[in-house]
């Protein structure tokens, strides 16, 4: 770690360089799929669409350009999570002055488990969760009431949807990094378990949409992932040597 102090100008522009490079990143990358979009969008929305289709209904679009403007968001949330490497990569280079050299090696293993771990929660919604939400959803139905699912609003839905398995499916990261860090123990948080279990439905609240099966189907993968934090905090803290060191350029 290095001690220097360093003039706000140069942090600033430290961020700056940051920045351009993570959002340069994801307009790239969201151009790159606007050459696909189509295949994107349907892919995306493909668990809506099939329970749709056993209905014999479709998306619909409820004004001109409401498609192309959803195709736009498409490129987008791909884009972002196709440049989530390159973003986590420059947030770890632009901390790393103020870690200790043993500390920075964590910069690829960061980066991997954390791109892994958002595309294993999105995944885990795509094939498992979110079938099982647009069933409900659509069972919903009734004599006086017929579903019309809009374009803008079913991508909207399911593009939180993703965001919210992928952040929830880090738990793992921010437990190995609070022990990591000294402000709390493995064996602290196995003793909070139940109240941990509370938060953790709570949270699959709030990250979802208002309904009790998206609730779940998120609450229950975080209690494997909150105990696999905890084995995994466990290993580490076993293995790692005396973080007391002498700091570089000391």
């Amino acid at each position: 770690m290095d001690d220097t102090p360093r003039p706000l100008t140069d942090h600033l522009e430290e961020l700056r360089r940051r920045l351009f490079w993570a959002l340069g990143t994801w307009l790239g990358a969201a151009a790159l799929t606007g050459l696909w979009v189509k295949l994107a969008f349907e892919l995306l929305t493909l668990p809506a669409v099939q329970v749709l289709r056993e209905r014999e209904e479709t998306l619909v679009a409820l004004a001109p350009p409401e498609l192309f403007f959803t195709y736009v968001k498409t490129a987008l949330l791909c884009g972002f999570v196709l440049s989530l490497p390159m973003t986590l990569y420059q947030a770890w280079t632009f901390v790393a002055p103020g870690l200790y050299a043993k500390e920075r090696r964590f910069a690829l293993p960061f980066v991997l488990s954390t791109t892994l771990l958002f595309f294993a929660g999105a995944a885990f919604g795509y094939f498992l969760a979110f079938p099982f939400v647009f069933e409900y959803l659509a069972s919903l139905e009734s004599e006086i009431v017929r579903t019309g699912w809009s374009v803008t609003n079913v991508f909207a839905f399911i593009a939180r949807l993703y965001l919210a398995f992928g952040i929830a499916f880090q738990l793992p990261v921010v437990i190995l990094f609070l022990s990591f860090a000294g402000i709390t123990t493995p064996n602290q948080l196995a003793r909070g378990r139940k109240y941990a279990i509370v938060i953790m439905f709570v949270a699959a609240a709030i990250l979802t949409p208002p309904d009790v099966v998206s609730q779940i189907m998120l609450a229950l993968p975080l209690a494997v992932l909150y105990e696999s934090g905890i084995l995994v905090a466990r290993l580490v803290e076993r293995r790692r040597p005396d973080r007391l060191e002498t700091p570089e350029g000391a």
